[in-house]
């Protein structure tokens, strides 16, 4: 019984063997006495055939890699799927990869090798958009930022012109507010004495040619430190003025305060120093690839977090040759109005430095521009979805826009996208084997 079980299985095993390779047979023969597309069927390709369409009319006609295609007369290199273009195929047929036919890729007719051409529904999927070239006017701008410092050209020094004491000190911290004229210190000067009571005993004489005494007593004081307004102080009251206050020369604020009552000071020893503060200085970090840009006079405006809402303009003082080496920025001074004092040393600023120098550039999208390290490449948009890569020269960049200074005309469009998704042979690594190849 079991053996009979055994032998009825394996009798149904070649039956439907069997079976099986007669449908095949009947199909193949089936298949080749079908009708077979003709010349005119496949020469003629609707106007607006895309690459799958063009895959499938292939697969009709018998079509493969080598072959010239009929309807457009262009020789077939490959088939590939152009989101996984690393792959060439040479057969048409379904893409392993995606749920999609495959594209051509043919030889163009006048050999141009490094042109891609790449379908709209491919363009499409791959978001690729485009610009013109167009011809504008450059405003070069550069934003940087920076901290705000004393204004050092706008500074005094207040020093003691003869040993004394200080008496009173008006003054009392550092970053005391002071304004012009006010006074800064009372100093009682000894040496002061005996030079005024000699001019003024010889004042009192009578006789002639006294003048001369009166000039040579006179210059004495002078030595002692004293200046004109002292000395005409002295010769108006007929006193001796032992005292002197020391008063701001500049408005501002007291910057370094060295003196403190009843200490004693020699002739030179400095007493305070005084920074002005209607104008400050802002220590800009700019880039050094835009420090080109760069020139003293440019115009800028600054703001500051700590004073929302205001804007401070001021202009490039100098250009200073300090770089980073850690950031690759060069140092700008800039020097920025100050009303009211509400900038302060230790504020950090970000400034907008504008060149009033004004040219006619070609301009593209600097997303457009695609650095290699070596050289810039822009990949230029043709009619009938070819693109290929074209080597520039980039200038200036402001605002998003890029200066194209060789490669370019005015009218041509650029792709300011999916640039490296483009086809197989969009890849830049790929394209730039082929561009360097031309140049030999």
């Amino acid at each position: 019984m079991k053996r009979s079980f055994v032998i009825a299985g394996a009798l149904a095993i070649a039956l439907a063997s069997a079976g099986y390779g007669l449908y095949q047979l009947g199909m193949h023969r089936g298949m080749s006495q079908g009708p077979q597309p003709t010349a005119a069927a496949v020469t003629s390709a609707p106007a607006n055939e895309n690459g799958e369409d063009a895959t499938r009319r292939h697969m009709q006609a018998g079509l493969k890699a080598g072959d010239v295609d009929p309807a457009n007369g262009r020789k077939i290199l490959y088939y590939h799927d152009p989101m996984v273009p690393g792959n060439k195929f040479d057969k048409p047929a379904k893409s392993p990869f995606m749920d999609m036919m495959m594209s051509p890729v043919y030889a163009d007719g006048d050999g141009d090798n490094s042109q891609v051409t790449v379908s709209p529904r491919v363009q499409q999927n791959l978001g690729v958009r485009t610009a013109e070239v167009v011809e504008g006017i450059l405003s070069p701008q550069v934003s940087a930022v920076g901290s705000i410092a004393f204004n050092e050209r706008d500074q005094a020094i207040v020093q003691a012109r003869a040993t004394g004491y200080v008496e009173r000190l008006h003054v009392r911290a550092t970053l005391d507010p002071v304004r012009a004229g006010q006074p800064l210190v009372d100093l009682y000067v000894p040496d002061w004495v005996a030079a005024q009571e000699e001019f003024l005993s010889v004042r009192r004489m009578t006789g002639n040619d006294l003048a001369t005494l009166v000039d040579g007593a006179r210059q004495r004081m002078r030595q002692a430190g004293m200046n004109e307004e002292q000395i005409r102080l002295v010769e108006s009251t007929g006193r001796s003025q032992p005292r002197i206050t020391l008063t701001a020369p500049i408005g501002g604020v007291v910057a370094e305060l060295m003196a403190r009552d009843g200490m004693t000071v020699m002739a030179g020893t400095t007493l305070l120093r005084i920074n002005g503060i209607g104008t400050v200085w802002a220590n800009a970090e700019v880039p050094e690839s835009q420090a080109a840009m760069l020139r003293p006079g440019i115009k800028v405006q600054a703001q500051s977090p700590g004073v929302p809402g205001a804007v401070f303009d001021g202009k490039v003082q100098a250009i200073l040759p300090d770089v980073n080496a850690a950031t690759r920025t060069l140092k700008a001074r800039v020097e920025l109005a100050n009303a009211g004092g509400r900038l302060v040393p230790g504020m950090s600023v970000t400034m907008t430095l504008v060149d009033p120098r004004q040219h006619k550039a070609l301009l593209v999208p600097s997303e457009a521009v695609i650095q290699t390290g070596q050289r810039a490449v822009v990949m230029m948009a043709e009619s009938g979805g070819r693109f290929r890569p074209v080597e520039v020269q980039a200038g200036l960049e402001t605002s998003g826009q890029t200066e194209i200074r060789r490669g370019l005309q005015a009218g041509q469009r650029v792709v300011v996208s999916s640039q490296f998704l483009i086809d197989s042979e969009a890849s830049l690594r790929g394209l730039e084997v082929r561009l360097n190849g031309e140049q030999r």
